[in-house]
Formats: structure tokens, sequence, C-alpha cells
């Protein structure tokens, strides 16, 4: 195998098909790429056996076809650290030869029959189509919510639930502690009653959201979506990302978002986010807990922290509520978090019942977040 290829794109594609491969492995073969060169392409593939990823770069020089093993950490730095405009790889099974215009780098090759098939896209199965800017959307308002500690001994909480059914995909992801939910529609294939059944739940890994995510470069592409009993599989214009799905049962989300809030009212997004962040200055690791103190006209945010920590409060006025008096606590980051994914927009609608149950924050019909407070 013998290629010439622009530099830049060859670092972008090593870069997101790098970050699949087997962090640890009994076989050496999983910590390394693959790149098949052809016609005027380059495909690399990378997988753990759990989560495969294929990319395909175009307008390459192939000089010489074949296939080869690349180890992905040396070759992302010698071309992170170039500043060429192109690169030439010679490779075979012995190892790889990669030019630069000012060095010469040799990395060590291995077998490409030992690397394991990634599957193709089934056009034929049934699947969805979303938008790629409304999906990247969805991943930022979501996939902060799953839970990201290792050991949980709950795996459902760790990944991502995708559903889609009447029409529209929608995305759940929770920690136990709080809860983010959003929707949008899709074009679903290949099912005739499709927009009316429901479709069963898919527990997708994070690792393959965020594989996904950083293969969103084109927000007007459809990106193909088909999620089957045991696997998903995600289609974009140059990459596919398959990944076999997180085994457990996800919380019935649905149970536990309140029917009747008490009060709600409208917070200014940017606004509400500089308070939440002033006031966390005064929490510490011990009690991460702003108090919020909802009346008329204002909300009022006190920190509290340790006795070497001091304290704060800042206020916010809130002309259009008339509501009655709240008092409810949060752990100031589960706020941050929800509002830095939705910084863009002007404001959120606040329901809340009293300091004991979840309050929920509204975007429209699509997007809600839940969160617990802290009681006690």
């Amino acid at each position: 195998m013998k290629f010439q290829c622009p530099r830049e794109a060859l670092l972008t594609a090593s870069q997101l098909v790098g970050a699949a491969v087997a962090v640890r492995s009994t076989k050496p073969v999983l910590a390394c790429m693959k790149a098949v060169a052809q016609d005027d392409a380059l495909f690399l593939m990378a997988t753990d056996n759990e989560i495969g990823v294929r990319y395909e770069l175009r307008g390459v020089e192939v000089k010489r076809a074949g296939a080869a093993i690349l180890p992905p950490g040396k070759l992302i730095s010698i071309l992170r650290e170039s500043s060429d405009a192109m690169v030439s790889l010679d490779a075979d099974e012995n190892g790889t030869l990669v030019r630069t215009a000012a060095g010469r780098f040799n990395l060590p090759g291995g077998n490409p029959a030992e690397f394991p098939d990634i599957p193709a896209f089934n056009d034929d199965a049934a699947y969805h189509e979303i938008n790629a800017g409304v999906l990247r959307t969805m991943i930022k308002r979501v996939a902060f919510a799953a839970d990201k500690t290792e050991a949980t001994a709950r795996w459902a909480v760790t990944g991502v639930l995708w559903e889609a059914e009447k029409g529209k995909a929608r995305l759940v992801a929770t920690d136990t502690r709080r809860l983010a939910l959003c929707e949008a529609p899709a074009e679903v294939h290949g099912k005739k009653d499709a927009k009316d059944e429901k479709a069963p739940s898919h527990l997708v890994p994070q690792k393959a959201i965020q594989l996904l995510d950083r293969s969103l470069t084109d927000d007007g592409e459809l990106i193909r979506v088909a999620l089957s009993a045991n696997e998903a599989m995600f289609q974009t214009g140059r990459a596919l990302i398959c990944s076999k799905l997180v085994e457990g049962r996800f919380p019935p989300y649905r149970d536990i978002i309140p029917k009747k809030p008490g009060v709600s009212l409208q917070v200014p997004v940017a606004d509400f986010l500089s308070r939440v962040r002033q006031a966390a200055i005064m929490t510490d690791d011990e009690t991460k807990r702003v108090e919020f103190k909802f009346e008329a006209g204002q909300v009022t945010l006190e920190a509290q922290g340790g006795a070497d920590n001091g304290s704060g409060e800042v206020k916010l006025e809130l002309p259009e509520y008339k509501g009655g008096e709240v008092e409810i606590a949060f752990n100031p980051q589960y706020l941050i978090d929800m509002l830095r994914a939705v910084e863009n927009e002007p404001t959120l609608k606040l329901e809340m019942t009293d300091g004991q149950k979840p309050a929920v924050f509204r975007l429209g019909e699509d997007y809600l977040y839940l969160v617990m407070p802290l009681t006690g």
C-alpha cells in the first residue's frame, strides 16, 4: 500500500478512528488501525470488538493499492507536529514509512488479515434518517446526563437510550439524579407501520455516541441509524459506526416526570447560568449545594461552604414571575451542565412543585431536563 494525501485530512480521520481502538486487549492488532487504499480513497478502521468505526478519506492519490496495520498514537503525533500540506505513506506487513518534507518515520506493521471485519450498513433493513445538525444538538443536550461512573452497578444508566417511533427520534440519558430527554423529527424507512407503532428501546454506549458526535461534520447531511436487537449502526457521509448495545433495563423515565407542577416560570438562560456559576464559587466538595429561593419578581441563590470557605448570595430579577414562594436546593453543577448545553436559547421554562420533588426545565415540546433537589 502506497499513497499520498493531504496531511490535515489524514490527521482528522486518524484522530476519529483512533478513538475507537482497544485500550486493553490480548490481541495487539486491536490497538491499531487497519488502512485500505484503493482507487482514490483510503479507508481507516478500528474496533475494540464492542464498537467499530470505518472512515472513508477521499481525494487520495493511491500509487499502490493494498492494506496495512497502522499504530494510531505515533501516526497522529507525526501528523500533528508536521506543517506540510501533503504526506505520503508506504506500508506493508512489515511496517510503514511515513514521509514528510522534513522527515522519514518508520512505524511497526502487522498482518491486516488478523484485523476483525467491520460490517457494512444494511440498506435493506429498517432504519431512520435524521438531520446531522439536529442530531448534534440532541447529543449535546442529552449525553452529559448519562452516568460516567465506570464502577456503577447499574450498567443501563451508563448508556444513552435511543428510540424511534411515530416519525420521531428520542434520546434519553440519566444518572438517577438527573435526566435529559430530547426529541426531533426522523424519517423511518423499512417498516410498514413505523409511524404508528412503538419501537423497542436501545441503549447505546457513551463511547459510540461520542464517536458519532465527532463524525458529524456536515450539519446538512442526513444520518442513517439502524437499531437491531443487539447492535446500533450509524452511517454518515464519511463514517460508519457500529456498536453493541449496553445490557440492562433503562429506568421507566416517563413515570418520574411530574404531571402537574405547582409553579412554572420563564428563566433567562444566560443570566441564570451566570448567577448559578457565581453561587457555585462558594460551595465546597462536601456540600455542592446552592439554595434557591423563588419569590415574586426574583430568585435568590445562597451558597454556604465549609467553615473555611465562607458564603455567597446572588440575585436574579424575574419580573414576569408572580407565583408563590418556592425554596429548593440543587447541586449547581447539574444546572450548569444543562444550561451550557442550551446556552444559545434565550429562555427556559422551569416547573416546580416544592423543595422535595424534582424540578423540570423545558424547551418547547422537544426538550426536557429533570433534576432532583437536595433534601435535608
